[in-house]
């Protein structure tokens, strides 16, 4: 493996994961030999300590019973059973002098410290301590007892035997922690990258993606797991984009066909303008007709991009408290002059407030542009009807109309941009207002649903929810 392969390796996730692994695993196994040392050494040292009380109380029994000429023969062949290296016994004055004593031969230089002896000789209780024994590499035990007849028994116990057991637990914790520990290690890492193999697809779809595969997706694996809901999250990032990808493509088409017909009318209006000169009013009209035709491109291409742009979640909507009553019968108010004038029959069902939350802008396009096609196709002694229904937690916006209609086959691409019904395509317009309101109805977390029927006429719906707008399907509707 090469150094960079190894830097490399370095900066993953699952390294960093298995290292913090290790670490944790090696303080906590470290901690825990540290407080088991520490357990186990107590409990040896207290059972130790137990022991030489035990054989202190048979000392004291047997110079009571024996007198002190036979302390040395009875406990000196109990020492000499156990070892002579290993326990001693002696019996001292008040003042640390000698009485009697078992063979001292591998205890020399083991004396009676003053502090404990005196300690002792108060009546303190029994006095351990623990020294260290000239020429031994391991310490030994010591305890101090007070006789009834004033004197001091002192008892010597060896710990290397304590030692040994320690060193063996040592021996044998050490080595396994470590084997532990590269088991775990592997099995850390194995786990480390498991658990982010679904994060590597994800990053090998993202790449994949860049490089122009935009029909991949990451596979979902049913475990219900942060992968998984990061793969699902991934997957309708990837639908979203696509779609706004596909609908740019569709945009660019639709301009690239549909704007020949203006732009060559200018051009050839131009043409006119040029070849007619000054002669008379005649290029006059043509420069009007120019400008009017100049204004119905920049409103269609306007229009389009304000589609595109709220549809990509880009054009923020300010929302507030806005009565939609209000707004519909300014909409009505403004097109009763225009349904008179084509002798159309605009009804209105709304009279009462009906307060909801939303765009107020974009409410009024949504309106506007459902009564402008409804009077645009129905002819003259046909009906518009506008009113609201309250469904409480949704409110719908109903337009209904007796025109021409529209053909079962065509209802599902009404809303397309640019897109024209075959009945319609004599009649004035781009065939955006419906994508327009299509648009906003969505950015309010809403939709617009169309029946209709040819010759008799078509109904369009749109259901909006009365819930805080700022909670949008788009993310683009802000509070004001």
């Amino acid at each position: 493996m090469s150094l960079r392969e190894a830097l490399e390796i370095r900066r993953t996730l699952a390294f960093r994961l298995t290292f913090w692994y290790a670490l944790v695993f090696t303080v906590c196994s470290l901690a825990a030999f540290a407080v088991f040392y520490a357990v186990i050494s107590n409990v040896v040292k207290e059972r130790t300590d137990q022991a030489m009380l035990k054989e202190m109380a048979e000392a004291a029994a047997i110079l009571k019973s024996k007198g002190e000429g036979a302390f040395g023969a009875e406990l000196g062949f109990e020492a000499e059973s156990e070892g002579v290296g290993d326990v001693f016994f002696r019996l001292l004055d008040p003042a640390g002098g000698e009485i009697a004593a078992t063979n001292m031969n591998a205890w020399k230089g083991v004396g009676a410290d003053r502090g404990p002896l005196t300690r002792a000789a108060a009546g303190d209780g029994p006095v351990f301590e623990t020294v260290s024994v000239p020429g031994k590499p391991y310490q030994a035990r010591i305890v101090y007892g007070l006789l009834e007849s004033g004197k001091i028994i002192q008892i010597g116990v060896s710990l290397e035997d304590n030692a040994r057991f320690l060193e063996t637990f040592r021996d044998v914790f050490v080595p396994g922690i470590l084997i532990i520990m590269a088991f775990s290690t592997l099995i850390g890492w194995f786990m480390a990258a498991r658990a982010l193999a679904g994060i590597r697809e994800v990053t090998r779809t993202a790449l994949d993606i860049s490089e122009g595969a935009f029909e991949k997706r990451v596979r979902v694996r049913a475990g219900g797991d942060e992968v998984e809901r990061l793969a699902v999250a991934f997957n309708r990032m990837l639908d979203r984009i696509d779609g706004l990808v596909r609908g740019l493509r569709e945009v660019t088409d639709d301009i690239a066909h549909d704007l020949r017909t203006p732009i060559a009318r200018i051009r050839g209006l131009a043409e006119a303008e040029l070849n007619a000169g000054n002669s008379g009013g005649e290029p006059n009209q043509l420069a009007a007709d120019t400008v009017e035709e100049c204004d119905n491109l920049l409103q269609m291409i306007n229009t389009m991009l304000e589609i595109a742009e709220i549809e990509a979640g880009i054009k923020a909507l300010p929302g507030a408290d806005v009565d939609l009553a209000q707004v519909v019968g300014e909409a009505v108010d403004l097109f009763r002059p225009l349904a008179d004038g084509k002798g159309v029959r605009l009804e209105s069902g709304v009279s009462e407030a009906f307060p909801v939350q939303g765009n107020v802008r974009g409410l009024q396009r949504i309106a506007v542009n459902l009564l402008d096609n409804a009077i645009k196709y129905t002819p003259a002694g046909g009906t518009v009807s506008v009113f609201l229904k309250d469904k409480g937690e949704q409110f719908d916006l109903i337009v209904r109309d007796t025109g021409i209609g529209i053909a079962e086959e065509e209802l599902p691409l009404v809303f397309n941009r640019l897109y024209r019904c075959d009945s319609s395509r004599s009649q004035p317009g781009f065939g955006l207002g419906l994508s327009l309101a299509s648009a906003v109805a969505r950015a309010h977390g809403g939709r617009i649903s169309v029946e209709s029927l040819p010759g008799r006429g078509s109904t369009f719906t749109v259901t909006l929810p009365r819930r805080p707008f700022a909670i949008s399907v788009h993310g683009n509707i802000t509070k004001s």
